[in-house]
């Protein structure tokens, strides 16, 4: 029996890792949907082309989605459009309120053509700044004044709500950096190896001491593709990243170490707000979901450079 799936946000970076992952399962059937007003055609498939669709649509926009919605009557749907990254996210703070739009438009759709699961692409960013280390799935304070940490705390307030009065399940995945191939440039990790690589300059806000977490994709995409076939984290949330934690300083010198560039490091003024001190997930449910060590964060650099796929 062919399983159809929705992938919305598909040419994005994690998006589109996840479709390969899907489509290699000759029982799936994949249609990917994208504006491409952050995604990349280039990050589609490249094999199993009977196994995909690409439709460009706007899914906060009722009309393109809910005719795709219609036409196909999925069985699943995960939910990974959105506005990202912190500088695009401040710069265009309605754009990202309009994904709103999106979570209401699509669960109505699926609650009325038969979807059995919505897997949801939320943020680390709902935790604001921090007042419990490592973060919990269980306490979100809602501190944060950034429309894009808020609005991932609406779209987890949609699923909840309506498996409450529609019983259509879900499964929250809160992502914390992912990186690897095929991430385009405007995040940490890709612009810190891309200026490594160039032989630039590496800037850095503030004085380096903010510390994160680095999850590679291999790691993100076989947790969630877990929890998928094995329905697991049915009507809950996990925390999707790595537990290593890593000042942005030392990760800015281990990838000089790892690239053996002569890339100065530069420290430019804080940002005014956005750059959190700390980030690091509780991540044990993840790690029952992986059923494997996760790839140490030296290893995944040097898998993302010699996958020669780190220049979107």
């Amino acid at each position: 029996m062919i399983k159809k799936i929705l992938v919305t946000g598909g040419a994005g970076f994690v998006g589109s890792c996840m479709v390969d992952r899907l489509i290699e399962d000759p029982d799936n059937f994949v249609v990917i949907v994208d504006d491409l007003s952050t995604g990349n055609i280039t990050r589609l498939p490249e094999v199993h082309k009977d196994r995909w669709k690409f439709i460009k649509c706007n899914v906060n926009g009722y009309r393109d989605i809910s005719a795709v919605m219609m036409a196909y009557q999925f069985d699943y749907v995960f939910h990974y459009a959105a506005v990202v990254g912190v500088q695009r996210t401040l710069q265009n703070p309605v754009s990202v309120l309009q994904d709103i739009n999106g979570f209401k438009y699509l669960l109505d759709l699926c609650k009325n053509t038969g979807v059995k699961r919505v897997f949801f692409s939320s943020s680390s960013e709902v935790y604001g700044e921090p007042f419990e280390h490592p973060q919990n799935e269980q306490t979100t304070p809602l501190n944060s004044r950034l429309p894009y940490a808020v609005v991932k705390n609406v779209g987890e307030a949609f699923l909840r709500s309506y498996k409450q009065e529609f019983d259509l399940d879900y499964t929250i995945f809160r992502f914390f950096n992912t990186y690897g191939p095929k991430q385009s440039q405007d995040f940490v990790m890709s612009k810190f190896i891309n200026a490594a690589l160039a032989g630039r300059d590496i800037t850095i806000y503030g004085d380096g001491s903010q510390t994160r977490t680095f999850c590679y994709k291999d790691d993100n995409i076989d947790a969630c593709y877990n929890a998928f076939v094995n329905d697991y984290i049915v009507n809950d949330t996990v925390n999707i990243g790595s537990d290593f934690e890593t000042t942005v300083l030392d990760l800015a010198k281990l990838i000089i170490q790892v690239t053996g560039s002569k890339s100065k490091i530069v420290f430019l003024p804080p940002l005014k707000e956005g750059d959190m001190s700390r980030r690091k997930p509780d991540n044990s449910k993840m790690r029952e979901l992986l059923g494997r060590p996760l790839i140490p964060i030296e290893a995944g650099i040097r898998l993302t450079i010699e996958s020669g796929k780190y220049n979107y």
